[in-house]
């Protein structure tokens, strides 16, 4: 799904469920996807971490309203997108990262690797490489954004950049440590660790 069209269903889902807080109707949803080759951007971020002229290229660049630095999405990569209201979960932004990382360490569990985190730092290594960022924007405490997991992606679009402005350590991907490992596969994987760990059923 292109990165525009996953933006505006996720801006569609919060605002509705903004203008109907209390509305039983408006279950929370988790999206995942894959999307064609996109840099974004952070709404603080700097472009110096760019390795382009963002005026004058053929990559696609957007700006987005989520923390964090730039990133690459592309094929091969695993992108989940929770819309949450954490008013029924906790209230607390580091909780809610702590979480998303616990929910890609089971994954990697699963395949027999040891996802680890690094202090001071978001996101989910495998040994000295980072095969999962995260990002998120939170408003009302309705949550959008997300988290992007390297499946069997081409990484070589990270070279463009310096990956969550963190220029000392290599992205890497399970493709790495599993050959052959495919999306489809990976999505099942999130979706049940996604469920323990947020303590809920998934329709």
């Amino acid at each position: 799904m292109s990165y525009q069209t996953a933006w505006d269903l996720q801006r569609s889902l919060v605002a509705e469920r903004k203008a109907n807080p209390d509305s039983p109707d408006l279950e929370d949803v988790l999206v995942l996807l894959e999307h064609p080759p996109v840099y974004t951007l952070g709404q603080g971020s700097s472009t110096n971490f760019l390795k382009f002229d963002p005026t004058q290229t053929n990559y696609e660049l957007v700006r987005i309203e989520r923390g964090g630095e730039v990133t690459y999405h592309c094929p091969g990569q695993l992108v989940g997108y929770p819309i949450l209201n954490l008013t029924y979960y906790q209230k607390d932004l580091h909780w809610y990262l702590r979480q998303l990382e616990e929910v890609l360490i089971q994954v990697l569990a699963a395949y027999g690797l040891e996802g680890t985190r690094i202090a001071g730092m978001t996101g989910v290594w495998v040994s000295d490489r980072k095969v999962a960022a995260i990002g998120i924007k939170v408003s009302r405490w309705i949550t959008m954004h997300g988290f992007a997991l390297n499946v069997c992606s081409d990484l070589s679009g990270f070279e463009q950049i310096v990956p969550c402005g963190i220029a000392d350590r290599a992205v890497g991907s399970l493709e790495q440590f599993i050959p052959g490992i495919q999306v489809a596969e990976v999505k099942d994987q999130v979706a049940i660790a996604f469920a323990k760990v947020f303590q809920v059923q998934l329709h």
